[in-house]
This record gives C-alpha cells, sequence and structure tokens, in this order.
C-alpha cells in the first residue's frame, strides 16, 4: 500500500507540475492543447456520424425485411464509365417490365414483389408552392415491402394502383408545408400541374439512405406517374420478398432464371440486369465509408502529430527551465526512473487535456448532427477508450524524449546549471 501510495503521490504531483506550467505558458500550452483537441474532435465526430449511419442503414434495409432482395436494371458499380457501351456495357440494358414483375410474383418462393421509381417535381396547394419536391411511385403493395407509418387517412389501394387513380400520400413535411394546420385528407393538390386527391398522411423516418426528412415527398402508385404526369417507366426496380421459410438464395436463382429466360439470354450470355441483395448493399456501403473513415483517421493523425510536436518542444523548454530543480531532485535520491515518469505524467497530462476538450466538442456537434440532419450520430463508447487513448499514447510517445533527457542529465552539471 506505501507504494501505491507513493506513487499515487508521484502522479499527483506531476500533474500538479503540468498545470502550473500550463498557467506559465499558456500560448505553448494552448497550442499543444489544439493540436490534440482536433485531431481528438475529428475521431469523435467521424466516429459518431459512422456509428448513427450504421444503425440508420441497418434500419432501412430491415424496415423491409431482412431477406428481401431488389432486382434493378443497372448494377451496383464504381468502374470507369465515359457513357459508352465500351466502358459500361449495363447501360444498354433493358428496363424493368410489369410483365416481369408478374412472373415473379408467381414463383413459388416470392411472397411479395413490388415496383418502385423514383421522380422529381412540383406541388402545389393554392397559393402554397414547393418547387422541389420528390415524387415516390410504387406499386399497390408498396405497404407489404415497408409498412408506412400512417398518421391519418390511408395509403392507396392495389384496385387504385392498376387503375392509375390520381390519388397521393403526403409526408408530414409535405404536410406541414402545404396545409399549415388543416385537415389535407380529401383535398387537391396539383404535381407538376396535374390535380391528385390526397387520401394519407405517413411520417417519414428519416434516414441516410432515403435522404432526410427535410425535403417534400408525395408518393403515387406507379401507374398514375406514368399516365397522368407522362413519365416513362423506364427506371423502374422491384423489390422481392421471400416466402417464411425459403432459402433467399434460392429465390434469387430463380428470379435469375426467370428473368433470363424471359429476356431470351443463352447460358454464355451476361445478364442485363442487376440483382442486389442486402449484403451486396451492405459491402458496397462498408467500402465507400470505410475508404471515408480512413481518410479522416488521417486526418486526425495529422492533428495528433501537430500536437504532439507541440508537445515535445513545451517539454523540452520545461526541461531547461527546471534543469536545477531536476539536479536537487537527484541529489535528494530521486532515480533515472523518478525524473523520467515525471515528465511522462505531465506530457500526458498535456494531451489528456487535448483529448478532453476534442471529446467534449466532438460530443456537442453529434448532438447537433443528430438533432438537425438524417443522421442519429452518437459517440460509441469505444470512440470514447480510442479519443483518450490516442491522446495518452500521444503523450508517451512524444514525451519520451524530453523526459528521456531529463532523466540523463548529471546532478552536478544540473545543479552548476544558471
Amino acid at each position: 500500500m506505501t507504494w501505491i501510495a507513493a506513487r499515487a503521490s508521484q502522479i499527483l504531483e506531476g500533474m500538479r507540475i503540468a498545470l502550473d506550467a500550463l498557467k506559465a505558458n499558456r500560448v505553448r500550452a494552448g497550442l499543444t492543447i489544439l493540436g490534440i483537441a482536433v485531431g481528438v474532435f475529428v475521431v469523435v465526430v467521424i466516429s459518431a456520424a459512422v456509428h448513427g449511419i450504421n444503425l440508420s442503414v441497418a434500419k432501412d434495409l430491415e424496415s423491409t425485411g431482412p431477406t428481401t432482395f431488389y432486382v434493378q436494371r443497372y448494377p451496383i458499380t464504381f468502374e470507369a464509365c465515359d457513357g459508352t457501351g465500351d466502358t459500361c456495357k449495363w447501360l444498354s440494358n433493358p428496363p424493368i417490365r410489369f410483365a416481369e414483375m408478374e412472373a415473379l410474383q408467381r414463383l413459388d418462393g416470392a411472397a411479395t414483389v413490388g415496383a418502385a421509381m423514383f421522380w422529381g417535381g412540383s406541388v402545389r396547394y393554392r397559393d402554397r408552392y414547393l418547387p422541389s419536391a420528390s415524387i415516390e411511385s410504387y406499386t399497390g403493395n408498396w405497404s407489404e415491402l415497408g409498412a408506412p407509418e400512417m398518421m391519418d387517412g390511408r395509403a392507396f389501394t392495389d384496385q387504385e394502383a392498376r387503375s392509375a387513380a390520381r390519388v397521393v400520400v403526403l409526408t408530414t413535411v409535405t404536410r406541414d408545408r402545404l396545409f399549415g394546420d388543416s385537415d389535407p385528407i380529401g383535398k387537391e393538390i396539383m404535381v407538376n400541374g396535374t390535380p391528385f386527391t390526397v387520401i394519407g398522411v405517413y411520417r417519414d423516418n428519416a434516414s441516410f439512405l432515403s435522404g432526410g426528412g427535410d425535403r417534400a415527398k408525395v408518393v403515387m402508385p406507379i401507374q398514375s406517374l406514368g399516365r397522368h404526369l407522362n413519365v416513362q417507366i423506364r427506371d423502374m426496380g422491384l423489390a422481392v420478398k421471400p416466402r417464411v421459410g425459403y432459402r433467399p438464395d434460392e429465390l434469387v436463382d430463380d428470379v435469375t432464371a426467370t428473368l433470363r429466360g424471359m429476356r431470351g439470354l443463352r447460358p454464355g450470355r451476361e445478364s442485363n440486369f442487376a440483382i442486389i441483395t442486402q449484403d451486396k448493399i451492405m459491402d458496397t456501403y462498408n467500402k465507400i465509408f470505410g475508404m471515408f473513415f480512413l481518410v479522416m483517421i488521417a486526418l486526425s493523425a495529422v492533428g495528433l502529430i501537430v500536437g504532439g510536436v507541440g508537445v515535445v518542444a513545451i517539454m523540452m523548454i520545461s526541461v531547461t527551465e527546471r534543469t536545477r530543480e531536476i539536479g536537487v531532485r537527484k541529489a535528494l535520491g530521486a532515480t533515472r526512473a523518478n525524473i523520467l515518469l515525471q515528465f511522462l505524467i505531465e506530457a500526458v497530462t498535456l494531451t489528456g487535456i487535448g483529448g478532453a476538450v476534442g471529446l467534449f466538442i466532438g460530443w456537442g456537434v453529434a448532438v447537433i448532427v443528430r438533432e438537425y440532419s438524417p443522421i442519429a450520430a452518437s459517440v460509441p463508447p469505444l470512440a470514447v477508450v480510442a479519443a483518450l487513448g490516442a491522446s495518452a499514447v500521444t503523450g508517451v510517445l512524444f514525451g519520451m524524449l524530453p523526459a528521456a533527457r531529463a532523466a540523463r542529465l548529471d546532478p552536478v552539471d544540473a545543479l552548476r546549471y544558471e
């Protein structure tokens, strides 16, 4: 216990000396703290954002079911494409057709097959005008693939979808901007100059993939988009939900075989459509944000290095200014290890303060991002440990040189130092 008490006293003494040095050299210490704080701030903010995006992506994928996969005209690709068929052959892929959707719906393993297409345009109600709104269109089984949280009214029926009824469902954001406090159900709005009747309002759960909940959005049957807004349904995609107990990979094979057969593709030819599973979406997402995260970590490392250089500078000056003190301590029996530990504690204290400042500011920014963006940013415990650990390691690594110099001083020469 005596040894522990002695070590604790030594650590507290080192921290006190570090704080005194900070007060005496505010500018130098402030620059050191700033460098460390910037590096830790970047680590915390990026970790919080990535953690929030991970949760958002998982929630989006879960909303349609963990086994649901998608059939698209174009694949997810990062290959160089100059717009010609030589570099991007998938541009010549034919559009997905309703006949193909109906054929897939007849497969034994398919519980639900629905189509979707996204467009943009304007929405008006009397004197209120939204020039840039998102128009989402689905088949009548929209609610079976991702049940919307209806706040008022209802979703459109399969019959309304098949007959291309001029009906729309609004998000709560669109309702508030167009109608304020009045009831929108049964009212007529203009979408791209065409009248549609509002039949429901749903809560748009803002997320990273959906683009957030600030933009006005209306939902209508996909047939209505083509018939009444004169939009060519060329880029629609399909969502395929397997039956319970049916293996998704088996249904993927069935879907592939059916589409290839309907399109007359021989065994040697590549498929002119893309099947995108949730695993593929996550792999693509991880590639994108993995590189992004690495870049941000590199930038944070620069901040830590800048802070570390500041630690070397301020600790070297401290060693020089306290040479006689070091000589007195050695004359009274302090060992090299005692001197080395003292200066390392001072360095870690400086970087620890910087880490705490960066952590606090990063946490505040994460709260702001969570409140005012679709990213549910939150600081994971591992990020806190990593931030504080990085600042401590920086203090040890960059404080080692001045600490070693102080430990190697000859007590006689130190006492004579003026």
